[in-house]
């Protein structure tokens, strides 16, 4: 298990081998010239004949705050009427994602000290994705309904470079399919179009490196159990 520190990365090996899923930011802000440094990077990741399909709302302060108010309280209210622009996963989920998914799950609520069946407790917790965990930047994408799944490869290298750039910088950040499950809240809040579904969430900070929660990494398989070399 990889440490939680806010250095920066010193090349994109440790981007990636550092970056995780933070769930508990410090206050401080971001400052604006690295947000937009960061979301600059993301223009130069590939898409298939160069269509560049991303469209990013980046958010900080006020919005950043009447956004994730909204949503939250559409979960903890239990609203049900809302439903995503898109399938996030299968149904059912088979083997082997199925377990990969429950280790993911019950690894979590366990660093937590949520246990099977405390309602209350994993409540309060996924309150705070709705949140972007009270990062101080949150970032929403949103993709031209048109497009079929080849630009939607394109955006998962977006949104890794905008994280990888983020590691550089020394910031962290979540990539949450949590917010996409309250579409229309967010169009509503930012003014997005209908013709936009929306993809996910980034919360982005800096970590809180002793919040308990920040420690929980999951298991990765073995580069034996996904690559094949030929010679």
């Amino acid at each position: 298990m990889t440490e939680v520190t806010n250095n920066p990365a010193g090349d994109v090996f440790e981007a990636a081998r550092t970056r995780r899923s933070i769930r508990a930011y410090k206050a401080d802000p971001v400052p604006l010239h690295i947000l937009r440094e960061i979301v600059e990077l993301g223009r130069w990741a590939p898409s298939g004949s160069n269509i560049q399909p991303w469209r990013v709302h980046v958010m900080t302060g006020a919005t950043l705050q009447r956004v994730g108010s909204a949503i939250q309280q559409a979960f903890l209210n239990n609203e049900t009427d809302h439903q995503r622009d898109y399938n996030y996963y299968t149904d059912p989920i088979e083997e082997p994602y199925l377990a990969r998914r429950r280790a993911c799950g019950w690894g979590l609520y366990g660093t937590l000290g949520i246990g099977r069946g405390d309602h209350e407790k994993s409540t309060a917790y996924r309150a705070g994705n709705y949140n972007f965990f009270g990062a101080p930047a949150g970032l929403v994408l949103a993709i031209d309904r048109k497009l079929e799944v080849g630009s939607w490869f394109d955006y998962g290298m977006f949104a890794q470079t905008l994280m990888l750039a983020a590691r550089a910088r020394g910031l962290h950040t979540c990539p949450e399919a949590s917010i996409a499950s309250y579409p229309d809240i967010v169009r509503r809040e930012l003014n997005i179009a209908r013709e936009y579904t929306i993809m996910c969430g980034i919360a982005m900070g800096y970590a809180q490196t002793d919040a308990v929660v920040n420690t929980f990494q999951p298991a990765r398989i073995a580069l034996e159990d996904y690559a094949t070399f030929y010679d």
